[in-house]
């Protein structure tokens, strides 16, 4: 991810946003081909909310652009820091400790054994992240945020489902977030400090660096993973040794073959949950960068953080079924095990508890600013409405969502996000059929990000996106469905798998025929 050192997108966005914000909230012409909104009727915005939104665009560093597309000529210079950016961005927003909790599920749910589990998750991380590392090469050569990419391969009607469920899904992941930090807060203060304080806290300091959009949310990713890397090591030396690598994993074979499938979608489904945002940071990157260079930076940042947490998290549930205190903790809640794992530390084990529980931020951040970014592509009235709206509007809806579901939701959030994964890769492998088998002499022209005489209409998308969800429900395996394809399987999540497959049939024979008779 590059991280602007100059306010380049301001200068390249503020007049627009002024105009748009402070004039009328207006409605984009349909068919404009041109790079900004050209109003043309609207709404009257209150005095007041001009002020306030005139008063943000004057603070250094505040981003004002929403989704126009960034000019090559506004893009920031190449430097060796951009670059280590894209790693760092990466790397530091996944060491965090809901990624740590997803790991748990493997010896707690699935009964899996250590070297079963750690399998699972190294090679579910790597299937996962080279998903997102995929769509992450678009953000530099099109200067277009990834659900406006997204128009471009699956049409301007069709790409606002997986823009929707983007939203959702980014807004369900940060709920959980705050969740664990709340509890795990909670636990440090052995119960003084109620949960709802700690997810207060936790979104007030999220929404607070998010809303500045990418130059202070660059630099704060920047620096936020060596304290996390510091505790997590820690955390490795005091817990360790209570890890159980002889475990074995339970049940016959059909059982547990069953139950590593079942861990290896869900390790996948994490990782691949960026891909929907992944082009969103690299947008000020040179149009000319190479996108092998994106793809391995961050293929590289994910997979090594994934790979991390989801071990410690591995080990930590391992020593669940012997070591007692460890035990009474998992009752309490996810936090209050991770907090347990410090324990021999007493005080300082409390302070890293804490930096751990804060970690939840930089992994936040980017969800709740790509999700802000996603209302404004679902059409032309909310695009019309300033980012950090937005932000500010999401950012409510997840901190209220935390503190209804910080009892007893957990659990059916986790089914719901499992859930929320499947559509991710459907999406991916449209991309990258039209991609390799329509478009890889063709070509595109970024400009267009808004004419739909030019984008495709995005009837084969639809299709083959419809039934990639047809399969997932049949291979599904979750606590309120299990479709019939998951019971052919040994009771095994194959829903992932099943619609990848169905999309992958379907989409290039309707492809073709969208392009004889429509030609687009």
């Amino acid at each position: 991810m590059a991280s602007p050192e100059t306010d380049v997108e301001k200068s390249a966005a503020i007049a627009v946003a002024k105009d748009t914000t402070a004039k009328s909230i207006t409605a984009a012409s349909d068919d404009t081909t041109h790079d900004h909104a050209s109003p043309k009727s609207g709404l009257r915005v209150p005095a007041f909310l001009i002020k306030i939104n005139d008063f943000l665009e004057s603070l250094s560093g505040f981003e004002a652009r929403g989704i126009m597309r960034v000019l090559p000529h506004e893009r920031d210079p190449p430097s060796t820091m951009a670059d280590a950016q894209v790693f760092l961005l990466w790397f530091g927003a996944n060491i965090s400790v809901n990624n740590l909790a997803v790991a748990l599920l493997g010896p707690l749910l699935f009964n899996l054994g250590f070297l079963d589990c750690a399998m699972c998750a190294v090679f579910g991380a790597v299937l996962g992240s080279f998903s997102t590392a995929y769509m992450s090469i678009w953000g530099p050569v099109s200067g277009n945020r990834t659900m406006v990419v997204c128009r471009y391969f699956m049409g301007y009607w069709p790409s606002k489902i997986p823009c929707a469920l983007n939203i959702v899904l980014m807004i369900g992941y940060i709920t959980l977030s705050y969740i664990i930090a709340g509890q795990m807060l909670s636990a440090v203060s052995g119960g003084n400090l109620t949960i709802v304080v700690g997810i207060v806290v936790c979104a007030i300091i999220c929404w607070a660096i998010a809303v500045f959009g990418m130059k202070v949310f660059h630099q704060y990713e920047r620096f936020a993973w060596l304290p996390q890397i510091l505790v997590l090591f820690t955390l490795i030396g005091c817990a360790g040794p209570y890890f159980d690598t002889s475990s074995q994993s339970i049940g016959d074979k059909p059982t547990i073959a069953a139950n590593r499938l079942s861990y290896l979608s869900l390790c996948l489904y994490v990782p691949n949950s960026w891909a929907a945002a992944a082009s969103d940071f690299y947008v000020y990157y040179p149009e000319n960068t190479r996108k092998r260079k994106i793809f391995l930076l961050t293929l590289a940042g994910l997979w090594t953080s994934f790979t991390l947490v989801y071990m410690l998290g591995i080990g930590l549930a391992t020593g669940v079924a012997n070591h007692e205190s460890w035990a009474e903790a998992n009752a309490i809640s996810t936090g209050a095990l991770i907090v347990a794992g410090f324990s021999p530390l007493k005080g300082f084990g409390l302070f890293c508890s804490t930096i751990v529980a804060l970690g939840i931020i930089a992994n936040s951040i980017p969800g709740l600013y790509s999700a802000g970014i996603g209302c404004q592509v679902l059409g032309r009235y909310p695009k019309m409405v300033p980012r950090w709206v937005w932000s500010t509007f999401l950012g409510v809806i997840q901190m209220v969502l935390a503190l209804a579901g910080r009892e007893h939701l957990f659990m059916l959030f986790q089914n719901f996000l499992a859930l929320m994964g499947y559509w991710v890769e459907f999406m991916i492998f449209i991309v990258a059929l039209e991609h390799i088998l329509f478009r890889r002499h063709k070509g595109f022209d970024w400009s267009k990000w808004e004419d739909k005489k030019y984008l495709p209409v995005g009837w084969a998308a639809l299709a083959a996106f419809l039934f990639g969800w047809l399969g997932a429900v049949l291979g599904m395996y979750q606590t309120w469905h299990t479709g019939p394809l998951a019971t052919l399987a040994g009771v095994s999540d194959v829903g992932v798998w099943v619609g990848c497959g169905f999309a992958l049939v379907t989409f290039p024979p309707l492809r073709w025929l969208e392009l004889k008779y429509v030609g687009r």
